[in-house]
């Protein structure tokens, strides 16, 4: 067959194999290629092939009819330089893929076929549509309990996998759905101030105006490969860091970049992906954070010792001490929605501020001291009171700054967006009920978490009184368009219940 040289294309696919043939070239017509359809790829020297989604362009200075254009994870993933021969042909579908239609028809998955699944998806074979029907697959008929400890300890088994050394590795996640609840980034430096070691390792937001990773970035660098993470934790005892660059289950990254713009969290695979990371992480202790309520992820209690059970059930056979804390969830916790309010928020609370959110405050110390009861010398009920004094004390202050030093601090200092509204109550009373989804909603049309600056800064909470035209909370964003987008979801629906006064 006759080759083409190879071309780099400056264009970021986000994890999907593209390539780019000129229309004219003779292979596009003399084989068949059509638009989407996926192809191999094997250049001279190269032991192994690369499987990719073809685009069909027709401007040369993409690339011209003699000349295979690759994208940047492509060009990665092949390593060859540019001008390379290469020869291209049909790819043949991945064989797993008869497992991903008897899914689709509501069969059990055995651990095999989950694997063969999550192999392919790490080395490229599926694209974004054949991912997106493995997830569609799996939360409409649902994973049972077997299938999600086959399909953690596969996304484990695709990727790194962290030993430290230490019987005790400690850590903690919440299932999210409650905006502003940036508890991982003072639970962290409490507990290695205290002396657990407690590599955390965080993901980027999928439904929801910023994650832990995301706040984080705000004051050190997150993308950190294995042997930084090491060193870094191997010193300060913790880290604050990104799971996406360590290749911890990278497969979930994979996965969540299509369940983003779908919006989709299923049950089976939510549980699949927190415990993949902490497993990978080489966690032995976790902590799960499940908060409940009208508007949170998890409504009732019901569902929430249901989802319980389900995260105990899979925890003991991965070999994790697991726990489970239920959580008020009726509102957004602390003040700020988005990556730099929260950060300022737990700055405040890191300085013992008495500005700073009290509700951020409480609920990170009734979390960290769960985890420091872990460690045999805290007796029980007393982990609260070890926690509240590290933060009283300062050392988890000095903790978080020299975890943002061994990171990296980060290069760009990010402030508020520059454009604002604030948001008027339309009735004097009390504030009855705040939705969580249509504050994170507007948050994100603002611009969180891609615009650092973007969010919603609260101005009153559950129970507080307020009168007509009182401002409830007030909108950054940093681009017109965004601003324009909240704005107008925020006059349709302010997120806010308030009960009038009688009199």
């Amino acid at each position: 067959m006759e080759s083409l040289k190879l071309r780099r294309v400056a264009i970021d696919t986000y994890k999907e194999n593209v390539v780019f043939l000129h229309r004219d070239c003779e292979l596009y017509r003399s084989e068949g290629f059509q638009a989407l359809n996926k192809i191999e790829i094997h250049a001279e020297g190269a032991d192994e092939l690369v499987i990719a989604v073809l685009n069909v362009v027709d401007d040369e200075r993409i690339t011209t009819p003699a000349e295979l254009g690759l994208s940047e994870q492509v060009f990665a993933q092949l390593g060859k330089a540019e001008g390379t021969a290469v020869y291209v042909n049909h790819a043949t579908s991945p064989e797993s893929l008869a497992s991903v239609r008897a899914k689709i028809a509501g069969s059990h998955l055995e651990y095999d076929e989950i694997l063969a699944i999550t192999r392919d998806i790490a080395a490229n074979r599926y694209s974004k549509i054949e991912i997106t029907a493995f997830l569609v697959a799996c939360s409409v008929t649902g994973l049972e309990r077997e299938e999600i400890v086959s399909l953690t300890r596969a996304m484990v088994a695709t990727g790194e996998r962290l030993d430290w050394g230490e019987s005790l590795v400690v850590d903690k996640h919440c299932i999210g759905g409650i905006p502003g609840n940036r508890t991982s980034l003072l639970i962290t430096p409490i507990v290695a101030a205290h002396g657990l070691l407690m590599p955390k390792t965080s993901s980027r937001a999928i439904t929801s105006p910023a994650g832990s990773a995301d706040t984080m970035e705000v004051f050190a660098r997150v993308e950190l490969g294995i042997d930084r993470l090491r060193e870094i934790v191997k010193h300060e005892r913790a880290c604050l860091a990104w799971g996406g660059t360590a290749r911890l289950a990278p497969v979930d990254d994979i996965l969540i970049s299509v369940e983003r713009p779908l919006g989709m969290d299923s049950p089976g695979q939510m549980i699949a992906s927190i415990l993949s990371k902490k497993v990978a992480a080489g966690a032995s202790h976790l902590l799960i954070d499940i908060p409940v309520g009208p508007t949170a992820k998890v409504r009732k209690r019901s569902e929430a010792m249901k989802l319980r059970k389900l995260f105990e059930y899979a925890g003991d056979l991965l070999g994790l001490h697991l726990e489970v804390v239920i959580s008020d969830g009726k509102q957004p916790i602390g003040r700020g929605i988005g990556p730099v309010l929260e950060a300022r928020d737990v700055m405040l609370v890191l300085e013992n501020d008495p500005l700073a959110p009290m509700d951020l405050r409480e609920k990170s110390l009734q979390l960290a001291g769960r985890i420091l009861e872990f460690d045999a010398d805290v007796r029980g009920g007393q982990g609260y009171f070890v926690a509240r004094d590290i933060l009283e004390s300062g050392r988890a202050l000095d903790k978080f700054k020299h975890i943002i030093k061994a990171q990296g601090a980060s290069p760009k200092c990010v402030v508020s967006g520059r454009l604002t509204e604030d948001i008027l109550a339309p009735a004097s009373g009390r504030i009855a009920a705040i939705d969580n989804l249509q504050m994170a909603r507007i948050a994100r049309l603002a611009g969180a978490p891609m615009d650092k600056g973007a969010g919603i800064d609260l101005y009153k909470k559950l129970g507080e009184e307020v009168r007509a035209s009182e401002p409830i909370y007030r909108i950054y964003s940093e681009f017109n368009a965004d601003f324009e987008f909240a704005r107008q979801a925020a006059e349709i629906d302010n997120g806010y219940r308030i009960e009038k006064d009688e009199t």
